[in-house]
């Protein structure tokens, strides 16, 4: 339960918490960036970490000078691509083995089961959408590697979707964060934005469960 409210604290009060780190360790500040997303698109048992928050919030302090935004994209753009290149990897060469304990505990078989549907659904295309949606994120390349898909035509969308995610929250951030309405309410626009993120996978669970009762009507009827 600590854990849980130590988290939720980090994530509401991010810049904050940002500020201080900058403060404390300079340029190795980015190494740590680059570690945290590193490991929430290439680690399957780390989808909580707040990539979306952390990426907003460093464009907001990139835009008064605190960090280098063209460093930021590097270190950011970089971690992407290689976090969902190990995932693919693991997902690959060691995927349905750990999918064959029922006692494993490493992966969250609920959260792996809507990235595979996701998967199905979107096909290439969700190596990209899943960038966009907390949690989805971390699977999606994990999948991509169970399904044998070819590494090639993995790397294309990988790069593709590592560039979009990046250029948009750190954009969005650098553009906007400044602003006094979301620098006084910062909490609320954090809140916000996993909200956001997280509505397409909603839309998608309501569509499944309303064909599923569609389906389950007419078995009825017949």
């Amino acid at each position: 339960m600590r854990i849980i409210k130590t988290l939720i604290d980090l994530i509401l009060h991010l810049d904050e918490h940002l500020t201080t780190i900058i403060q404390n360790y300079g340029m190795w500040t980015y190494g740590l960036l680059f570690v945290i997303i590193f490991c929430e698109t290439g680690l399957v048992f780390t989808p909580f970490l707040p990539g979306d928050s952390i990426l907003f919030a460093t464009g907001a302090l990139a835009s008064i000078g605190s960090l280098n935004i063209f460093l930021l994209f590097f270190v950011f753009f970089i971690s992407a691509v290689a976090g969902d290149t190990v995932n693919y990897n693991i997902g690959k060469k060691i995927g349905n083995s750990l999918l064959e304990k029922p006692d494993s505990k490493l992966i969250n078989k609920e959260y792996l089961n809507k990235a595979q549907h996701f998967y199905e659904k979107h096909g290439s295309m969700t190596i990209v959408l899943g960038r966009f949606i907390p949690i989805i994120r971390t699977f999606v390349p994990f999948v991509a590697g169970i399904g044998k898909m070819h590494y090639g035509h993995f790397i294309i969308y990988n790069v593709l979707g590592g560039f979009l995610w990046v250029t948009f929250m750190l954009g969005a951030g650098y553009f906007f964060g400044q602003l006094p309405f979301i620098k006084d309410n910062f909490s609320i626009v954090v809140i916000a934005i996993i909200l956001i993120s997280i509505i397409p996978a909603i839309v998608a669970f309501l569509k499944e469960k309303r064909s599923a009762n569609k389906l389950k009507d007419d078995v009825i009827n017949e």
